[in-house]
């Protein structure tokens, strides 16, 4: 693996009980560093289950305590239960509890603020969306009307995708409703425009969750039922929309060491199947060797291929 430079930072997309990629993945790295990845980045930017992993890393967690956190807790904050079954007749198909009670029992009373606090301070970007005021929120330890948030609340606030899990404070949604599920655009505007870091000296991880099977085939595509062609939208749409962040960064971040890593799924895995989480540790074991070889997503590169024709 190309050394990191001076400044790391490390951003990770959403997509619920897939975080276990992340986290297998950056066990891998953690591994391949000889240190926890806490002494070694200062900017940790998340969505949704990425802000988990982010905020984890952030308060000192190695990513193999977060992986063993993950196996713990997905199938009581995801439970197999007839309330699931009977969405939509109920307003969302989980209770909230289990999720704010696992954050609570890791993060307990900890502020944004306290993060900016340590030596050196960490600075971690937690997104989420606002209903009230219908924009983006950019959670962070150094903004004053943030430094008192409780952790809990900025991760939980993040992690709720509409119809999973109850509003929270009847107002904020996962970050991943608006253009940041994947947050990569994030993590290089915070070094360059908000923390001053010389792009020639900083080194930006950007980490998937996992991209979706959802091709098909022509002789397949003519017999698709509405509700596939919904699924198979959402899904070209968020993955266009996670791509698009790549671009932007390779098109206006001009020195950075960006690297943007993700994994090709094999099946189906929904952001609450529980019952494939083995498979998304194999998954993730296989993403950590791509990280230590360097062996990139096809998303990145296309803006310095398209730059060399037009020249």
């Amino acid at each position: 693996m190309i050394p990191f430079r001076k400044n790391l930072a490390i951003a990770i997309d959403g997509g619920g009980i897939r975080g276990l990629i992340v986290t297998q993945a950056l066990t891998a790295l953690e591994s391949y560093l000889g240190l926890p990845l806490h002494q070694r980045a200062r900017l940790l930017v998340g969505t949704s289950t990425g802000s988990i992993i982010a905020a984890g890393i952030a308060a000192g967690l190695t990513a193999q305590v977060l992986t063993e956190r993950y196996l713990e807790m997905g199938q009581t904050i995801f439970p197999n239960t007839p309330r699931k079954w009977l969405f939509p007749l109920t307003r969302t198909r989980y209770p909230d509890a289990p999720l704010h009670d696992g954050l609570q029992a890791q993060f307990g009373d900890q502020r944004m603020g306290d993060f900016w606090e340590t030596d050196p301070p960490t600075d971690l970007v937690i997104t989420a969306y606002d209903l009230v005021e219908n924009r983006t929120r950019f959670i962070k330890p150094w903004k004053p009307e943030y430094v008192d948030w409780p952790v809990v609340k900025a991760v939980q606030a993040s992690c709720t995708v509409p119809t999973y899990f109850p509003i929270v404070e009847n107002r904020y949604i996962d970050g991943g409703v608006g253009s940041y599920a994947n947050p990569c655009y994030v993590a290089a505007y915070e070094a360059k425009e908000c923390l001053g870091w010389d792009l020639h000296e900083t080194t930006l991880i950007s980490i998937g969750t996992g991209r979706s099977p959802y091709s098909y085939d022509p002789a397949t595509a003519p017999r698709l039922w509405p509700l596939d062609w919904i699924n198979r939208i959402l899904g070209a749409f968020s993955q266009s929309a996670d791509d698009q962040q790549v671009h932007l960064v390779e098109t206006y971040f001009e020195g950075l060491d960006f690297r943007r890593y993700q994994i090709d799924l094999r099946e189906q895995i929904e952001m609450d199947d529980t019952r494939q989480m083995e498979r998304l540790v194999a998954y993730g074991a296989r993403l950590g060797r791509k990280i230590i070889h360097d062996r990139r997503d096809r998303a990145q590169g296309v803006v310095a291929k398209q730059t060399r024709l037009q020249s």
